[in-house]
């Protein structure tokens, strides 16, 4: 089976026609409660009759060791072989998982991404990452695994809330930051009010790729995507160990980009014309994050277990202008912990 990338009203039946291949031995479909409830209807004409779907709990909590035994349990009663494939039906966390799920099971089986969220069509099932979270850190554990495919079907962002698809389109906003100006200034005036998603999931998975091919397994040019993470996913590993104060990824990413925005102008590398620009458009789409002043220097810890450090020190990616990402900028703690203080203010 070679990848394949579809993109539009096509990608189901093409998904079909590659599960009908003499080479697949049993379909297996991975969703959680509430895909299988919303979009495993959608998908289910396109797949074999004999296809066994696994159900996991949905969001982030789920996102566990203890959920892939579940799964790989599933798949030895079932004496999956090595040429059984899964089909991840699902947002991010269904998609790092599934993947992550095939990419160990018997030393590695297909697997297809059929992501449901905006979040996952332009940024978790792209690019071959996989991983749950452990010990309170988000994609902790993880492996580098391409899936043999990527099927995106708008229809399915029908399925979701505003606040599910505000947070997909984060990432949109991050791609253009990071790599395509003119894009982010179209996303200024058009926001999250876009009737057909496809030319605008096409051109963001575009970009995403473009990077990722210059550097797989994330030495490099990968690190531009990391854009806004680093905060980002301090701020939300801490309040998802707070019960009742959990947000979505995208979420936190809206933040973290505000604050490492903040930083690319300590750094020097943004104008404050540009911070101004960032700042107002991120606070038309999402609300602001809420913790208080005091929690600022233990969200900021949380960045010392971030992927791509190298030792003792914080890489983060900052902009150098808007639509210039650069790589490997050092920060410290204290920095991350202003820069939350900022937003807190703001």
């Amino acid at each position: 089976m070679n990848n394949i990338l579809s993109i539009g009203a096509n990608a189901l039946p093409e998904l079909a026609e590659m599960l009908r291949q003499p080479a697949v031995s049993e379909v297996f479909v991975l969703a959680d409660e509430n895909t299988g409830r919303l979009c495993y209807p959608l998908l289910q004409p396109h797949l074999p009759a004999n296809h066994t779907v696994l159900e996991i709990p949905a969001g982030e909590d789920a996102k566990t060791l203890a959920t892939c035994e579940v799964v790989w349990d599933k798949l030895t009663e079932r004496q999956a072989d090595r040429f059984a494939v899964l089909v991840n039906l699902g947002g991010g966390v269904v998609t790092d998982l599934g993947g992550f799920c095939a990419a160990l099971y018997k030393r590695g089986i297909r697997f297809m991404q059929v992501p449901t969220t905006l979040l996952a069509q332009v940024d978790a099932s792209v690019g071959g990452k996989t991983g749950v979270d452990f010990q309170g850190f988000k994609n902790h554990l993880g492996v580098f695994q391409e899936p043999a495919g990527v099927f995106i079907d708008p229809q399915f962002l029908a399925t979701l809330d505003p606040r599910q698809l505000k947070s997909g389109y984060a990432e949109v906003v991050k791609h253009g930051l990071i790599a395509d100006a003119a894009a982010f200034q179209e996303q200024r005036v058009n926001s999250v009010f876009i009737d057909d998603w496809t030319d605008t999931i096409r051109h963001s998975v575009a970009l995403k790729q473009e990077i990722v091919a210059q550097d797989p397994l994330e030495a490099g040019p990968r690190k531009l995507l990391n854009f806004g993470h680093t905060v980002g996913h301090a701020l939300e590993s801490f309040l998802l160990a707070q019960p009742g104060r959990e947000i979505l990824h995208g979420e936190a990413v809206a933040a973290g980009m505000v604050c490492e925005a903040w930083l690319s102008v300590q750094h020097g590398l943004l104008s404050e014309t540009e911070l101004d620009q960032i700042e107002t458009f991120l606070f038309s789409v999402y609300e602001k994050v809420q913790f208080v002043s005091l929690e600022t220097q233990a969200i900021a810890e949380y960045a010392r277990q971030d992927k791509k450090n190298a030792g003792s020190v914080i890489n983060c990616t900052l902009l150098k202008g808007i639509g210039y990402g650069v790589y490997n900028q050092p920060v410290t703690v204290a920095e991350i912990a202003d820069s939350l203080r900022y937003y807190h203010r703001l």
